[in-house]
């Protein structure tokens, strides 16, 4: 277990659990939540979602931070749960989070919370300054990999285009008809994007498509 669960004075945590996909299992995240139950802390709440770590509109987490109280720590499965952000943005990620009075406990990262606590003058301010670096390493090597990511993926499409097997994503009509269905029902964009996962820019390309199809029957 991480030092990141081991201040016994805060003892509400909220815990995020993310994915990119519908392919990944969110189940091999939910040990995070027994950890944190196991080290002395109350769980208030679980935040699930299956979105990309580089968008800053996940409703979950959007929530999470909305909800989040005085003392209370954000836990996750690594830095990169929370953010691929650019460096900026997800340094503004953070500052909401504390914001709120609220602190990242996230295993991996060595958490110098507790020798901050302890700490005064001089040491003090060499620790805080220690855990903002490490901080700030870890969530540019979070976006670092996400580009890289990108980027392999970006040379794999040309290199089947060149070589005639590309043949596009496939979608997900589980997730279209999902989209259709809450949009028919009146739901709204945000709402709909909400509720199927996605972001509402393909809520609009769904709901045009589908649009489109009818026309032409």
């Amino acid at each position: 277990m991480s030092n990141s669960y081991q201040e016994r004075e805060v003892r509400g945590a909220r815990v995020y659990l993310r994915v990119s996909t519908d392919e990944q299992d969110l189940a091999r995240q939910e040990t995070i939540v027994a950890s944190a139950r196991a080290a002395g802390y109350y769980v208030a709440a679980v935040y699930r979602e299956k979105a990309s770590g580089a968008r800053a509109d996940r409703p979950e987490l959007l929530r999470m931070v909305d909800d989040l109280q005085p003392g209370e720590v954000v836990v996750a499965e690594k830095i990169d749960r929370i953010s691929r952000l650019p460096l900026a943005e997800a340094e503004r990620l953070v500052a909401a989070i504390r914001a709120k009075g609220a602190r990242l406990a996230v295993p991996g990262i060595i958490d110098l919370s507790e020798l901050v606590a302890g700490s005064a003058g001089v040491a003090r301010i060499v620790l805080e300054a220690v855990q903002e670096m490490l901080l700030r390493v870890a969530l540019q090597t979070a976006r670092d990999d996400y580009d890289d990511r990108r980027e392999r993926q970006r040379q794999g499409i040309e290199i089947a285009k060149r070589e005639g097997r590309y043949t596009g994503r496939k979608a997900d009509q589980a997730q279209h008809r999902r989209i259709v269905a809450l949009r028919e029902a009146g739901m709204s964009i945000a709402k709909t994007a909400e509720l199927a996962s996605c972001s509402p820019a393909q809520v609009k390309r769904v709901t045009a498509l589908n649009k489109a199809k009818r026309a032409d029957v």
